[in-house]
């Protein structure tokens, strides 16, 4: 098939969607950048509390890792998806996985749950969970391969 038949075949919403993602996920992945390179003044310029950063600065390097994996899944997923790739669907596993990974880790740490509560955290993963069912249902009608 030619590529302006196959680019016919794309519906209009995967480049909504993956656009949009890309945009939202690769505002995480420049704040992970930030916060290794400038640390906690980035962290002040983010407006976090002493608490959030105190938190974040006691991260054990595994839950650097885990953060990578979230953040770079997230991204992975998005540019896939943009290139029509089904591995969109693995990506955005592994997002999850990290993203399962840091809650369950604030779940641990005394007063974890309450620093990272609130909207951005859960917007993060409800669009995690969008974007992981929203890849799967294009990888089965065939529009990612």
């Amino acid at each position: 098939m030619s590529e302006v038949a196959s680019a016919r075949t794309t519906p209009w919403h995967l480049w909504v969607v993956g656009g949009l993602s890309l945009l939202w996920n690769g505002f995480g992945g420049y704040g992970f950048l930030m916060s290794q390179i400038q640390g906690e003044t980035y962290f002040r310029q983010m407006g976090m509390s002493e608490a959030q950063i105190a938190y974040v600065a006691a991260y054990p390097d595994w839950m650097l890792a885990v953060s990578a994996l979230g953040v770079g899944g997230a991204v992975a997923g998005s540019v896939l998806l943009l290139l029509r790739s089904r591995f969109a669907v693995h990506a955005f596993v592994l997002s999850l996985v990290g993203i399962a990974g840091a809650k369950g880790y604030a779940l641990t740490v005394p007063g974890g749950w309450e620093l990272i509560v609130g909207a951005i955290p859960v917007a993060v993963a409800v669009i995690g969970v969008v974007l992981l069912v929203y890849a799967w249902v294009m990888t089965r009608r065939a529009v990612l391969r």
